[in-house]
């Protein structure tokens, strides 16, 4: 990898939480980071304190907003898909589609696929994921058959690595990294305290995880894995399953299509 001091990063839902403590971190150590969320005055306020190169607003439940965001993004040497939900009651984006899987998956397998004609070699992709995982079922992929907040979550985190596996295989010759982790357990954000009610771990954590997926040159070669915190490890069953991936792969190229 570069040094960060010449990487452009992009970082989705960065105005708060885990994403905006990696962006200033990033910032900090010289890289060029783009902020990225949905409400423009978090947007500024995020960019102002953390001395970012710019700001990005996009509503990522809306893949229109997703392709503008793409298209303004620019240039980039990184890119950390870190945006997420967990939505209490179901609801559906702008596309009709289940929320929490058009947020934390759909509109991040549409970004990403956007934005590879823009990723400067050597690049990394970082998808940040959970441990909490549940099996995407492919007979109620938007969940219409009953729903839990938190099964939706973690079929969603689940489905994140499974697009990051087969990514890592489609990339073929390209100088491109992707891989998923579980940055912490219940780290201490808004997120966590309003869902769970309480936290296990600090922010810090989880940054410190991320961030070496990010700048850690001795990662440079390896891809398409999941890391529990600094430490690789096994992901769901279903995410080794290459039917499944492949079968995921296309539904959310069907679903996202202009």
């Amino acid at each position: 990898m570069r040094p960060l001091a010449e990487q452009r990063v992009l970082i989705t839902g960065s105005t708060d939480g885990h994403g905006r403590r990696v962006a200033a971190e990033l910032a900090q150590r010289g890289a060029s980071v783009l902020i990225h969320g949905r409400d423009p005055k978090k947007v500024d306020a995020a960019v102002h304190h953390i001395g970012a190169e710019s700001g990005l607003v996009a509503d990522l439940a809306d893949l229109g907003q997703v392709r503008s965001l793409a298209e303004e993004a620019g240039q980039l040497d990184t890119l950390v898909n870190n945006a997420g939900v967990i939505v209490p009651e179901r609801r559906e984006s702008a596309g009709g589609y289940e929320l929490t899987f058009a947020v934390n998956h759909l509109s991040h397998f549409l970004l990403t696929r956007l934005l590879l004609e823009k990723l400067r070699e050597p690049a990394r992709i970082v998808n940040v994921s959970s441990i909490g995982q549940a099996p995407v079922d492919f007979d109620d992929l938007m969940l219409t058959n009953g729903y839990d907040a938190f099964d939706a979550y973690a079929r969603s985190k689940l489905a994140q690595v499974l697009f990051t596996f087969e990514l890592a295989e489609r990339l073929g010759d390209r100088d491109i990294t992707v891989n998923a982790l579980h940055p912490a357990t219940l780290m201490d954000t808004k997120m966590v305290r309003e869902s769970f009610g309480r936290s296990r771990s600090s922010v810090e954590e989880g940054v410190e995880a991320t961030l070496r997926l990010v700048e850690d040159p001795t990662l440079d070669w390896m891809s398409g894995r999941f890391f529990d915190g600094t430490r690789e490890s096994a992901a769901h069953p279903q995410a080794y399953d290459a039917e499944a991936r492949r079968r995921l792969w296309e539904l959310s190229e069907r679903l996202t299509a202009p």
